[in-house]
Order: structure tokens, then C-alpha cells, then sequence
């Protein structure tokens, strides 16, 4: 057994077995550095905290719509006033798009697998994305996300209304629901179907989320093709939305308001707020500043007897070469 030698409290040294001293490493390879999880767990709380207040937000998003009136006969009769108003205003495009969706079984297929899965797919995406990339921007195009969805919701209890499908159109997704995961009644899972509030068509959140990503991808990206793929999405979405019976004309540019509107009050807000703590830090503390007066005025007297010369003493000193009676006339004044 090797020897090793340990220091006496008094002095000199003794002899122990190595065994007895702890092994270098042994720390480390038993266990973790204290902090370890706490410090992941800090990195980890701001994705958890993210990703639990966007479930939050579905929840309610969801939730809150199946709050709202089921009577049919109310929501067709507001879905006719929409569409004597959009008759007015020349832009009942709802039947010929929806005629052009049906005719060709291609188009009806992709409108339906776009409607189902681009909503949330392509939504959740550009937030993982901004949270990962563009923190500076990810917060206010979130608020801005559900500022916008609260404000819908406002409207779905309010003012439930038919979507084309339940007017008269033919249901495209209902046509295709074999070849999808959706139900014949929704767009939602078949599992689901019955989980969905099918009245709520005014506003358009589907033709909303899709403007939102089309201004958060301009918000954090100078390429102008990229930019241009965003707001590609969001009019395709708008198209689907109409052709598939989902959503009447109104209840896309109305979403699209919203939508814009959400976005441009929590820029001004935010703007406004960084705005206000730069001027805040950049302004002076009256405080510090006193303080800073008050020690000048006491260094200034001191300052003054150091940098300027006592002219007397000098003269004494320079003329200690001087006759001894001419030094004390000197000293004595």
C-alpha cells in the first residue's frame, strides 16, 4: 500500500494510506456541480413559460368560442346581411370561387389540406422561429398574435355567424374528408369535430394569423423574396378560406383589420415605452449631480492652497542663503 504524507495541526508531517485521501475527480464523476440544474432550468423557463402561455392562448381561443350561441337561424341571418353588404359593395366572390374549388378535385384537395394544417403549422413556425432568432421581435409580434385572437373572440360570442357552408355552398372539406384527418362537419381532427364552434366565420382568424406572418416575417427580414413569399401566404390563405365555404369575403378583410390594427398598436406601444426609458437613462440624477457640486465646493478651497504658491514662504526659503538678521526680518514681516 503507497504511503502519503498529510500535514500535522503543530507542524511537520504525518504519515497516512493514500486511500484515505479523496481521489482528484471523484467529486466530479459522482455527482454534478451544485447549480447545474438550476442554471438549465433557467435556460430552460423561458421556452416552458412561452410554450404554456400559446397553449394558454389556444385554450382560450377555443374554449371561449364554444361559449357563444348555437342558433343557427341567428347566425344565417347575420351571414345574409354580410352578404348583401358585400353585394352592394361588389364583392360577393364567394360561389364562383367556391364553383372553381369544387369543379377541380385537385384544387379542393390542397384548398382542404391548406385549411386544415396551414393555420397552425405555419402560425406555431414563425413563433418558434422569432423566439429563436429575433428575440427583439418575437414579443410584440406575440402580444400582437393574441391581441388580435382576444378581439376575435370578442366578436364569436357576440356575433356568431355562418360560414358560405352553412348558407347554401358546398362544404369542400367535407368533400374530401376521406382523403384527410378532418371531419365531415369541421376542420378539426375527426376525434375533435364536435369540439369546434362552427358559427364562429366573422372575423376570419385563419386569413388573421396568416397576415400576422406574413408582417412578422417583413418585421425581421430585408429579403424582398422572402417577404414576398409571407404575404403570398397570407392572400392563398384568404382564397382557400373563401373557396372551401369557411369564411364569406367580409370575414377576411375584417380579420386582416384586426389583425393590422393588433400589430400596429403594440408596435406604437412598445415604441413608446423604449422610447420613454432611453430619455429616463440618458437624463441626468439631480441627486448625483448635488452630490457632485457639494464635493467640488469642498475640494475647490484645498485645491486652491495646493495650486497656488504661498509667494512669503518661498521668499523665506529662497533667501536662506541670506544674512541671518535679513532672515528674521523676513520672518517677522
Amino acid at each position: 500500500m503507497s504511503i502519503g504524507h498529510t500535514l500535522h495541526p503543530h507542524g511537520g508531517a504525518r504519515l497516512r494510506p493514500a486511500a484515505d485521501r479523496p481521489r482528484r475527480g471523484s467529486q466530479r464523476a459522482g455527482s454534478q456541480r451544485p447549480g447545474s440544474h438550476s442554471r438549465l432550468f433557467a435556460h430552460a423557463s423561458p421556452v416552458i413559460r412561452e410554450l404554456l402561455l400559446v397553449a394558454a392562448l389556444y385554450v382560450a381561443y377555443t374554449g371561449s368560442r364554444l361559449l357563444a350561441s348555437d342558433r343557427l337561424d341567428v347566425a344565417v341571418g347575420r351571414a345574409a346581411d354580410l352578404l348583401h353588404v358585400e353585394t352592394v359593395l361588389d364583392l360577393d366572390l364567394e360561389q364562383s370561387l367556391n364553383e372553381l374549388f369544387v369543379e377541380h378535385d385537385w384544387l379542393g384537395l390542397f384548398g382542404s389540406y391548406w385549411y386544415a394544417t396551414a393555420h397552425y403549422v405555419v402560425t406555431l413556425a414563425v413563433l418558434g422561429w422569432l423566439f429563436a432568432r429575433h428575440r427583439e421581435v418575437y414579443r410584440r409580434a406575440r402580444n400582437a398574435l393574441a391581441l388580435a385572437t382576444f378581439v376575435a373572440l370578442g366578436f364569436y360570442l357576440t356575433m356568431p355567424t355562418a360560414p358560405p357552408r352553412m348558407a347554401g355552398l358546398t362544404d369542400v372539406l367535407s368533400v374530401h374528408s376521406d382523403d384527410g384527418w378532418w371531419g365531415g362537419d369541421a376542420s378539426a381532427p375527426r376525434a375533435f369535430a364536435g369540439s369546434t364552434n362552427e358559427l364562429a366565420a366573422f372575423p376570419s382568424m385563419h386569413a388573421g394569423w396568416a397576415l400576422w406572418v406574413a408582417l412578422a416575417v417583413a418585421a425581421v427580414s430585408g429579403a424582398w423574396w422572402l417577404r414576398t413569399l409571407g404575404f403570398a401566404y397570407a392572400a392563398v390563405t384568404a382564397l382557400v378560406v373563401v373557396g372551401t365555404a369557411n369564411h364569406w369575403v367580409l370575414d377576411v378583410l375584417v380579420g386582416w383589420v384586426i389583425v393590422g390594427l393588433a400589430w400596429w398598436l403594440v408596435d406604437r406601444v412598445t415604441s413608446e415605452r423604449q422610447r420613454a426609458a432611453g430619455s429616463a437613462a440618458a437624463r441626468p440624477n439631480v441627486h448625483d449631480q448635488s452630490r457632485d457640486s457639494a464635493l467640488t465646493d469642498l475640494a475647490e478651497p484645498a485645491c486652491g492652497r495646493v495650486g497656488k504658491p504661498n509667494h512669503e514662504i518661498v521668499d523665506v526659503f529662497d533667501d536662506r542663503e541670506q544674512p541671518d538678521h535679513q532672515r528674521q526680518h523676513a520672518l517677522l514681516g
